[in-house]
């Protein structure tokens, strides 16, 4: 999947760097997922928050049985974002999706994106390692804060070889 970056980052507050260049992993994250043929690993779980963004609020939050990102509001007020990819043994054949995923949230957040450096937006002082056992549990326990979105299944095109045309 070729990466290419939509939305023009510069110009904008740190916080809006950060929210803008989130959106933009998630965009290109449920592209990437709705590319797998399994139609559960392409279900997930939405939370936004409406309130006044201060320190602890979660602004967005995707769940996924593969894939986490979270936007919330950390200390000063700045935004940050979280993530995580499934590491169990039963969803191995899926490590080349979270090495997408990871390059992605990288290259989006990269300095040289945006004009202000936000590469200390992607926190790793908790890193999700279980996102479908996370999944599950809000399944289970009843979704307060999230909500259900199912991602519509798009097949990667298929590269075909050209032809020397004479």
């Amino acid at each position: 999947m070729k990466s290419t970056i939509t939305t023009d980052l510069r110009g904008l507050t740190y916080n809006d760097c950060v929210k803008a260049a989130y959106f933009e992993v998630l965009k290109q994250t449920k592209a990437l997922l709705a590319t797998l043929p399994e139609d559960p690993h392409r279900y997930s779980l939405i939370r936004e928050d409406k309130v006044p963004i201060i320190e602890g609020t979660i602004v967005h939050e995707f769940i996924n049985p593969l894939l986490y990102m979270r936007l919330e509001c950390h200390k000063d007020d700045k935004l940050a974002i979280n993530f995580g990819c499934d590491s169990q043994p039963g969803f191995l054949e899926y490590e080349p999706l979270s090495g997408m995923f990871l390059r992605i949230l990288y290259k989006v957040t990269m300095s040289t994106t945006t004009a202000i450096n936000i590469e200390d937006c992607v926190r790793t002082d908790y890193i999700v390692t279980e996102c479908s056992e996370f999944y599950e549990f809000l399944e289970e326990v009843g979704l307060k804060n999230h909500i259900f979105h199912h991602i519509k299944h798009k097949p990667k095109a298929i590269k075909r070889k050209l032809r020397k045309v004479a």
